[in-house]
């Protein structure tokens, strides 16, 4: 019997009453194990209702109760972080590590909102002027809503959800139709551990359920990410219904090589970076600027490294790269890889007749290495979102840099070197909201937030961290002057002398 995954609204499964539902696939089979319920415009109201419904009381709630609730979830979801990841794997299609890590950073916003008292400190200025002080506090907006991708099914919601609750805000999710189970398992936790009804809500769907949340009046703010193109449509819709938007768009993320490199250690760096979570995640190295006369040496150990990556079903412990999420999206990655020949670019691994035995049926691709590819070519331009690694050849820095800075994408970018004076310069001259320096995915701890530049985040505020905090609340600024006790009026005593 095919499992059906339906919304949670009000703190209890809600059954889907539109009558359409989606399709689950389990990426390593290729089959149809899940049927997802889509919203109606009906459904996506009734979740923006008990969300709005909950917020009259969770927004004056105690950081104390919001926070000893986060604790217990907190604890819940370290328990059952197996049974997550494989609920990821069987879904997503990820190994199993690579479920756990997912889980493993959702984890470190869940501890940065257990300790939201410090993000949530007011200001105050005593004695401006004459008996008047000036305080800055900050409070939660109401009904939030988050749209999150399919790569990252438990670990982006939780970059939103902990940080706008434990702001006092009240959450509605919309995850990925491809993956969803997760959404609900964590749902499940939370009520647990003791979230009032409706204070988190999952509703599943398509374009109907995200245009509505875009447009309903009780959705204060909006967060997404996704494509770059999405994104856009995201920020503009939401902006022009009178939304605060954070929209976290799609990249192509350059690994600079200096001469002077550990070569070595950049070719473990960039076959890790490319091909981990099968080139499934924004923060995926996809394109190496190799400059000087390394790029023979650098492709070839890079090529070693990558001919070994052992691909197969996500739950098997000796898989290192699982399938991707859909055939569609399969064969769109092929097509890059395909192409790249005609383009002017070198193929010097072509992984797109890989199969594994026993399930051919699966969304399978092997790993693709592309060098000497032109900056024309649509490998090269595109966010391939897949297990494909171009190698670009530069002859200077300047050169390299100019290259990395003419790409419509800021989100993440890495430079090996041994010379601390290019790293330093490449940091401040390079257009990207993330750098990493001989780490090649610089993706932020908990406490500082996650973001691009340019077509990679629409918006002013990036993802969690000082910014997640500000993006869930709003400023207020209190000017209070009170009479000197002193001065009360004649016949109140307050037992102050009237001599001042």
């Amino acid at each position: 019997m095919t499992k059906i995954v339906n919304h949670w609204i009000g703190g209890k499964t809600a059954e889907g009453a539109s009558g359409t539902y989606g399709p689950v696939t389990d990426p390593a089979t290729g089959e149809v194990t899940t049927k997802v319920a889509f919203a109606s415009v009906e459904e996506v109201d009734a979740a923006v209702a008990a969300a709005k419904e909950a917020y009259l009381s969770w927004g004056q709630s105690s950081l104390a109760t919001r926070t000893t609730i986060l604790f217990r979830f907190r604890a819940l979801l370290d328990a059952h972080r197996d049974e997550i990841a494989e609920l990821i794997t069987a879904e997503h299609g990820k190994v199993h590590s690579d479920a756990l890590g997912e889980v493993a950073r959702g984890l470190e916003i869940v501890d940065l909102a257990c300790g939201i008292s410090v993000q949530l400190k007011g200001e105050l200025s005593t004695q401006v002027a004459s008996r008047v002080d000036v305080s800055s506090i900050r409070q939660p907006l109401g009904v939030v809503a988050g749209i999150t991708p399919f790569n990252f099914p438990a670990m982006v919601p939780m970059w939103m959800f902990p940080l706008a609750i434990a702001c006092g805000n009240t959450f509605v999710l919309k995850p990925s139709e491809k993956d969803p189970s997760a959404s609900i398992r964590l749902a499940e936790l939370l009520s647990e551990a003791g979230l009032p009804d409706g204070v988190f809500n999952v509703v599943h769907g398509d374009k109907l359920a995200v245009d509505r949340l875009l447009a309903h009046p009780d959705v204060k703010a909006v967060s997404f990410v996704g494509s770059t193109p999405i994104a856009r449509y995201i920020h503009t819709t939401a902006s022009a219904n009178g939304k605060r938007v954070q929209a976290l768009g799609g990249a192509k993320n350059h690994m600079l090589v200096l001469p002077d490199a550990d070569l070595d250690a950049a070719a473990d760096a960039a076959v890790s970076a490319a091909y981990g979570s099968a080139g499934e995640r924004c923060m995926a190295i996809s394109a190496v600027v190799a400059v000087g006369a390394i790029g023979d040496t650098l492709v070839e150990k890079i090529r070693e490294r990558a001919e070994k990556i052992k691909i197969g079903p996500g739950n098997d412990p000796a898989s290192e790269m699982g399938p991707l999420i859909t055939k569609v999206h399969r064969d769109k990655v092929a097509s890059y890889v395909t192409n790249a020949a005609s383009e002017g670019a070198e193929v010097v691994l072509d992984g797109t007749g890989y199969t594994v035995d026993g399930h051919e049926n699966g969304h399978w691709i092997g790993i693709s290495l592309l060098d000497k590819v032109p900056t024309t070519a649509k490998a090269y331009q595109d966010e391939i979102f897949g297990p494909v690694l171009c190698v670009l050849r530069t002859e200077t820095y300047e050169e390299a840099l100019d290259l990395i800075n003419s790409s419509p994408f800021g989100n993440g970018t890495a430079i090996f070197t041994r010379d601390g004076g290019a790293a330093r310069r490449f940091q401040l001259e390079v257009e990207a909201g993330m750098v990493g320096v001989n780490v090649p995915i610089p993706v932020p701890v908990g406490y500082h937030s996650f973001g691009g530049w340019k077509d990679s985040l629409f918006g002013d505020h990036h993802i969690y961290g000082n910014d997640g905090t500000h993006f869930y609340t709003r400023g207020k600024v209190v000017t209070t002057r009170w009479p000197d006790p002193a001065d009360a009026p004649t016949g109140v005593d307050l037992g102050f002398p009237r001599n001042h």
